[in-house]
Formats: C-alpha cells, structure tokens, sequence
C-alpha cells in the first residue's frame, strides 16, 4: 500500500498546512501520517537565516563558520537539498524544534544544531574507507581496458559485486527507532522487492523521526523545503515545499511513525 507522491509547493502558496509525510506499517498493519503543524513559520525562519548568514552553521555558539558549511556550495554543481523541520513536545510539555539537512551537506555527515544520520559516523567511515578504495582501482583498470573484451567484462562484474556488498554492509548500520521503542535495520522495516535504493534513511524525515524517538519527544509537525539551485528536472526549486519522497520514505516512514498515535 502506497500514499501517492505530494508535488512540490512554493511556502508562499502554503498558508494552511497541506502536505502529510508517512506510509503503511507491516506490523500495525495500517497507515501513519504526520502533517505539517505549526512548522511553517519555522522553515521561514530557517530561510532568512540562510539568507542572512550564508551558511548553515549557525548554532555553534558564535564560533566562527566552517567555510564547508557555506551555501554557496548549495549554488553550484551539487546543486540544493532539502532540510527538514520538526517540533516536537518533550515529557515536560515544553516545545522543541529539530532541524536536518539530507544526506551528507560537503561531505560532513554532523553539524551542530543538526539531528545526526541513523548510523554511527565512525562505523560507517571505517566501512566505507575499507572497500572504496577497491572500487576506485577497479574502475581504473576498466577505464585502462583496449575494447570490451573478457577482462573488461570480469572488471565490471568485480566491481558491482564489491559495491553491492558495500551497500548492503552500509545499510546494516543503521538503525530506525520508532514511538513503540521498537528498533529495526533498514533491511527489517523497508517494504519493496526491489531492493533499498542509495540514500534510504538519509531524508531529512527519516533522521528527525529517529532522532525524536530515541529522545522521548512526541512530534507535532513536519516540513521539508528545498534550498539552492534547482535539480536537474526542475522539480525543485528554492524555497518549496515537499512531501517525503516515494521511494525512499515511504517505504520506511510507516515503521517510524509507528506508536505515535499511541
């Protein structure tokens, strides 16, 4: 069972929430949503932030920016992300807002004011550190091969094993803790036969749900806006919003969102 995908929405045509992030669960076996709450103002706020400072490092203090952390970058051939935000209510009552960015933003998976990944870094770095580089020289002498005779052959089917085998010990790092205190590998929760793709559970959604759960804060809304230079298909553009991507959302974000309405 599948929640048809939301097209992206610029915040200014979005005065009333309308877009709900979710999925189906397995094990309740019905589906969960969370829609926007009272997160819009907040992801306006975000955006004048960005404006204004030019960089999302800006909860470390007062310290002075990483020039990584810079939204320039944000403007050039990576092109934008997404950021998420969620609020939340703590055991005391008391509101909090959480914030996340997709993915990696300029290779830091961390940054302060952030939610982290669903993996510990170090973990995932060692994993990663030990196979790459079979792959790069792998890829070197396929680029070195005259014709695509049979060692060619046999480099390309050395190397999709490899990074196969990579993919699959990545994903069983991370761990996907919902509001029943249930937590679940990537491989346990996702629903599909056709496999994890690359980059499920590094969504802004994914990472704040996660990080709620495991904190004992109950969310309240959610928002997710893009920023920085459009994607390629112009499906995304600075300053809208959108739901959680169908392939790799989804098929998560109903084990998740599981307990919430408890």
């Amino acid at each position: 069972m599948t929640i048809a995908p939301q097209p992206c929405q610029a915040l200014a045509e979005l005065p009333q929430p309308t877009i709900k992030s979710g999925g189906y669960c397995r094990k309740c076996r019905c589906e969960h949503r969370l829609g926007q709450g009272n997160t819009l103002s907040s992801c306006q706020h975000l955006m004048g932030l960005f404006t204004e400072h030019g960089t999302i490092d800006l909860f470390s203090g007062g310290a002075p920016g990483a020039p990584t952390l810079a939204t320039d970058w944000l403007f050039g051939p990576a092109r934008g992300k997404m950021f998420g935000i969620l609020d939340c209510v703590g055991p005391d009552g008391a509101t909090t807002t959480l914030r996340a960015f997709s993915g990696q933003y300029n290779g830091h998976w961390l940054a302060d004011g952030w939610v982290p990944p669903l993996f510990d870094v170090d973990e995932f770095l060692a994993q990663s550190q030990a196979t790459e580089p079979l792959i790069k020289a792998l890829g070197l002498q396929i680029d070195a091969c005259r014709g695509h005779g049979g060692r060619w052959l046999a480099l390309r089917k050395e190397r999709r094993h490899l990074s196969r085998q990579l993919m699959q010990e990545l994903h069983g790092l991370y761990r996907l803790t919902n509001f029943r205190e249930e937590t679940a590998t990537l491989g346990e929760v996702f629903l599909g036969s056709t496999g994890i793709p690359t980059g499920t559970g590094d969504c802004c959604a994914p990472k704040l749900l996660n990080y709620a759960a495991r904190h004992k804060l109950r969310p309240v809304g959610l928002s997710e806006f893009y920023w920085g230079r459009e994607n390629h298909s112009g499906t995304r553009r600075q300053g809208s919003l959108c739901g959680s991507c169908e392939d790799k959302c989804r098929p998560i974000l109903g084990f998740m969102l599981c307990g919430l309405d408890m």
